[in-house]
Order: C-alpha cells, then sequence, then structure tokens
C-alpha cells in the first residue's frame, strides 16, 4: 500500500488550504488502496532557502531541511493543495519543493487548487515544477472556486461534483504511485 501525503500548500494566517486539505484528507480516508496523511508546511518551519549546498547534491546542513527531507522521502505519491497568488503558487510552497530534491525523484502528484478561477494558473507552474524534479503528476485535477466553493470567500463548502472529481484524481495518483514505487525499489 503507498503513502500519499496531502501537502498544505500555504502558511497565510487565516489560510482556505487546511480546511480544503483536510476535506480532501476525510475524503480521501474511506479508500483502502492507499493511506492518507496531512502535511503541514507550516509545521517545518522553513524559511527562505538557505541551504548552501544545492538539493540536487543531497548533503542537507540545516535540521529543519533533514526533518522536511525525511517526510518527503517517507511518502510515494502527493496532493499538492494550493491558493493561486497572482497566477501562481505560494511562495511558501515553492520555497519547501526547493529545499529538496532526490526526496520528490520517481513519485506521483495530483492537484486540488483554489482561487477566482480554481487555482488553474498556479497548477500550471507547479506541473513544470514536477517535471524538473522528476514527479509525474496526473491529470485529474479538483478546480475549486473562491465564488461557488467558499462562503464569502473564506467558509469552504465544496460543491457537490467536486467529491467525483477527487476520486478521479486519487484514482490516477494511486495508479500512478504504486508504478512508480515499483523502480524505486
Amino acid at each position: 500500500m503507498i503513502k500519499i501525503g496531502i501537502i498544505i500548500g500555504s502558511t497565510r494566517p487565516g489560510r482556505n488550504s487546511e480546511a480544503v486539505a483536510k476535506w480532501v484528507y476525510q475524503v480521501a480516508g474511506i479508500r483502502k488502496d492507499a493511506e492518507f496523511e496531512l502535511v503541514d508546511i507550516k509545521d517545518y518551519d522553513l524559511p527562505l532557502l538557505d541551504e548552501p549546498i544545492p538539493a540536487s547534491m543531497n548533503q542537507y546542513m540545516n535540521e529543519h531541511t533533514k526533518k522536511w527531507a525525511e517526510k518527503i522521502g517517507s511518502l510515494d505519491a502527493f496532493i499538492f493543495v494550493t491558493p493561486e497568488y497572482n497566477h501562481a503558487p505560494t511562495g511558501a510552497l515553492k520555497n519547501a519543493i526547493d529545499y529538496i530534491y532526490a526526496e520528490w525523484n520517481n513519485k506521483a502528484a495530483g492537484f486540488v487548487s483554489y482561487g477566482s478561477a480554481g487555482g488553474v494558473r498556479a497548477v500550471e507552474q507547479l506541473r513544470q515544477i514536477m517535471g524538473e524534479i522528476q514527479v509525474a503528476d496526473v491529470r485529474a485535477q479538483v478546480q475549486l472556486s473562491l465564488f461557488t466553493d467558499f462562503e464569502n470567500f473564506s467558509v469552504f463548502k465544496p460543491g457537490e461534483f467536486q467529491e467525483a472529481t477527487l476520486h478521479t484524481m486519487i484514482d490516477q495518483l494511486v495508479a500512478w504511485g504504486e508504478a512508480l514505487k515499483t523502480i524505486r525499489k
């Protein structure tokens, strides 16, 4: 059975991503084909990238980096929960991704995004980043609108159809995560 981390991609006070990630976790929790875990980048206190050696060299110096690397290394696949800020993912999420390298390699990713346009532009950038860190991203994506899936732009109330989309994305993610796990052995 593979282990999938649901990565909360915002550290902003009052963020919506925590509620969205908990919904993903709750919906995913009924599945028997994977284990799911919430991974909040806020818990890792990652400052702006402060490693003196590039991540691709796998020579981490700081304890916060080693802790982050250990967590990501323990997972087989990821669901990135991200808002869209100015047509992009959050700086905090990009920073967390950049901290490490090998721990991401040959794994799979799916996306749950939100924003005025469903967060799709943030995910477009994340898909490019995933290719560079050797993460295979699945096609299906959950796109949450601040206008229809949130009350007053802040209280998360997903549309009924969103759950089916989430299951489709997780189906693809589990298949790819299992396949990629075989090449990491």
